[in-house]
């Protein structure tokens, strides 16, 4: 299914839509406990609720809204949860949905001068009446690096994994920093390891709450591994097909590991 983003709702709307309402952080599904899933309702099935138009999904119009209770017949999820098991086009557009919620709960008022903002009705961004300051959704860039040497990959657990799961290293870009420069010092911080020939992998828009994740892979120049206290509860290197568990495929983590893999395997 193709998406087609937009602001403005087309001044024909679609008798159904598809509609990402959210209570209280979790998204709201239909149906069953054991059914995960999302289809196109009526319109109106919420009311009159605000609401943000997001675009077209397969030719179908597509809502994001914040409901104060559960309707009947609805279910609330941890968006994680749910994203893990919609397919993608939907996985997408959830977190699409929850960072425009997320940007407007946390621009309510003006980060200037404290005056409450208003919508802008021809772009997504919000007015201070006071001081024009105007606040777009906000996106935070963030490194994903997976470092790789020989048959092995350097995997790091922060304390609050799963017991038992890796992943690639990870890190927000800092002011005045390119995510070059950010992948090497955040690998140097982390693990203690220098790195060299990165090599640009892919990028993922990460609705938690609104990062966009920006992967890489880098080849170890040298270094033995020394966990940042406080960041970093293990880092070992590992033989690819001796992997510990590791992020689904659902995360850019989980793609960038396995590729990496397969990369490396061909190469032996």
């Amino acid at each position: 299914m193709h998406f087609e983003p937009a602001v403005l709702q087309p001044t024909a709307p679609t008798e159904q839509a598809w509609c990402f309402a959210f209570h209280e952080g979790q998204v709201l599904l239909p149906g069953a406990e054991e059914a995960i899933a999302l289809l196109p309702v009526p319109a109106i099935v919420f009311g009159q609720a605000p609401r943000h138009y997001l675009g077209r999904l397969g030719g179908i119009d597509c809502w994001t809204l914040k409901l104060d209770a559960v309707p009947a017949g609805w279910r609330a999820l941890p968006l994680r949860a749910a994203m893990m098991a919609l397919p993608e086009p939907l996985m997408l557009l959830a977190g699409r949905a929850a960072q425009v919620l997320e940007w407007e709960r946390s621009h309510r008022f003006c980060g200037v001068c404290g005056t409450p903002t208003e919508a802008l009705a021809h772009e997504r961004a919000r007015r201070c009446p006071a001081c024009a300051q105007v606040v777009y959704p906000r996106l935070s860039p963030a490194m994903m690096a997976l470092v790789w040497r020989g048959r092995e990959l350097l995997l790091a657990r922060s304390p609050g994994y799963k017991p038992g799961s890796y992943s690639a290293l990870a890190g927000f870009v800092e002011a005045g920093e390119s995510l070059e420069d950010c992948v090497v010092r955040e690998v140097a911080e982390e693990v203690g390891v220098q790195v060299r020939n990165l090599r640009y992998y892919g990028s993922q828009s990460w609705p938690f709450p609104h990062s966009l994740m920006v992967a890489y892979t880098a080849e170890w120049d040298g270094g033995e591994i020394v966990p940042q206290p406080g960041e970093i509860e293990d880092a070992q290197w590992f033989d690819i097909d001796a992997l510990p568990l590791i992020p689904p495929r659902f995360s850019i983590a989980g793609h960038l590991i396995r590729d990496t893999v397969e990369r490396l395997r061909e190469a032996a």
